[in-house]
């Protein structure tokens, strides 16, 4: 039998929860609450009101949220986004606009209750986004400019062509760039290269309102060009260098701050071979003492723990990687234990270094989370990133969803210290709890980049009560 033992005290818990079956049904009537005077701007042939267009934008991933949008743009060219923007904050009743990608945001924040949805994607169809460019400096060394539409995907298979590849992975590809930099960007290689938030040089940002850095500016000669330099709905390029609060209030911002509509994103060498481990375990104890072992000892590239259950097969959707004559072991042990352990383990190596793999002596420094950015963490050294990645039929969500706020439940009352990586909450007293320290600077960064609360209203983090 498995010893038992306490879990780790301090880790990050995401809940996805996404029904299989689709939702049927009529929306109910709806009349457009935007200002006339929008459908004369130049835009206005890029809004969509239609029942369909309204439909899509109306729920996000996991169907679990409805909110019905006044409109959709589908912008051809950045500039329609910087307008619609303009024209909502210089209304007497601004109106709420939320940048969707490839639809897999959760709980509203890419969601615009009777405002419009931005339709991130067309800029990608329309060829009017930053599209995927690779280059070299000497400064950076390799990186790519990608544009906030782009997905994963097609950033890898663009970079690949030039043997090159970014540093820092979702599990899964299919999401877009700005969509996972609003967040964290989280996988098994977080440990060594650091999430996505941390592997960017410089972003192109669409704010609420911004009063540019002047410091950035310094051919400026006289106080009468400033006017210039002041915006609502601006362009600005920020990095660690210029315009950092921006830059650092953008990275896991939720979507508060600014729309990504360029990255500038890390890229190192891609490897030539992997080697690729799954270590089984038995014990809880042996299986955390482990991976915090690999993650301070060793220099790999991938390091992520799961667990398997009798109800769960072996091999997932992300991979096929056990045998049959394996699985029929894994049963064995599964009846014997209930529950077994999987570390998933990778290591880079050239086609001269395959003997020296499985030797790996290098050691290597735990990366740490740059507290500027806006993504909050636990404030320990080592903490866990645990999901529970389950599926249910639309009719019986809630069972799932009622054992997700158990667990948070137990979590508080046991005192164990958690952040959740997809933060939901409907109180403002729990959107404070979960920034924390932060709250005070989260809330003064949204009175600086969007003080008329134009962009992400969905999550409801300014107008919970």
């Amino acid at each position: 039998m498995a010893k038992t033992c306490s879990i780790p005290a301090y880790f990050i818990v995401f809940f996805i929860i996404s029904p299989l079956i689709s939702i049927v049904g009529k929306l109910s009537p709806w009349t457009n609450p935007l200002p006339p005077e929008i459908f004369s701007l130049d835009i206005a042939n890029k809004l969509r009101v239609d029942l369909d267009a309204i439909k899509t934008a109306s729920t996000d991933f996991g169907n679990l949220v409805h909110v019905t949008p006044a409109a959709v743009l589908r912008p051809s060219s950045i500039n329609d986004i910087v307008d619609l923007i303009k024209f909502s904050h210089s209304h007497s009743v601004p109106f709420g606009v939320a940048a969707r990608g490839h639809g897999h945001s959760s709980r509203g924040q890419a969601m615009a209750d009777n405002g419009v949805v931005v339709d991130m994607s067309s800029l990608n169809n329309n060829g009017g986004g930053d599209g995927i460019r690779v280059s070299w400096s000497p400064a950076l060394g390799f990186y790519a400019d990608v544009g906030g539409e782009k997905l994963w995907i097609d950033v890898l298979s663009d970079t690949l062509e030039h043997g090159l590849a970014p540093v820092s992975w979702t599990d899964y590809l299919y999401l877009s760039v700005g969509g996972t930099l609003s967040n964290a960007g989280i996988s098994g290689q977080s440990f060594r290269y650091g999430p996505q938030i941390s592997n960017v040089h410089e972003m192109d940002i669409i704010t609420g309102e911004y009063n540019v850095d002047i410091h950035r500016f310094w051919l400026v000669t006289s106080l009468s060009h400033l006017g210039d330099l002041l915006g609502t709905g601006e362009l600005v390029t920020c990095s660690k260098q210029w315009n950092s609060e921006l830059f650092f209030a953008v990275l896991g911002g939720l979507g508060q701050f600014g729309i990504i509509t360029r990255a500038r994103i890390v890229l190192d060498k891609a490897p030539n071979r992997v080697k690729w481990v799954r270590l089984l375990y038995s014990d809880f104890s042996t299986f955390t003492r482990d991976q915090e072992k690999l993650i301070s000892t060793t220099a790999l590239e991938y390091l992520e723990g799961s667990l398997i259950m009798q109800q769960s097969p072996p091999n997932n959707w992300r991979s096929s990687f056990f045998s049959l004559s394996d699985q029929s072991r894994i049963a064995s042990l599964l009846s014997q234990h209930g529950i077994i352990y999987c570390l998933e383990v990778v290591k880079y190596y050239e086609h001269l270094s395959i003997d020296t793999v499985d030797e790996v002596l290098a050691f290597l420094s735990v990366w740490m989370w740059d507290d500027r950015m806006s993504a909050v963490i636990p404030d320990e050294d080592t903490f866990y990133c645990v999901g529970f990645l389950r599926s249910t039929g639309f009719n019986d969500w809630e069972v799932l969803d009622d054992q997700n706020k158990e667990i948070l439940q137990v979590c508080e009352k046991s005192g164990i210290k958690m952040k959740q990586y997809l933060p939901h909450y409907k109180t403002k007293e729990g959107w404070m709890n979960h920034f924390g320290s932060k709250w005070n600077t989260f809330q003064d960064r949204k009175s600086q980049f969007d003080p008329k609360m134009i962009l992400s209203p969905g999550q409801g983090i300014f107008n919970s009560v």
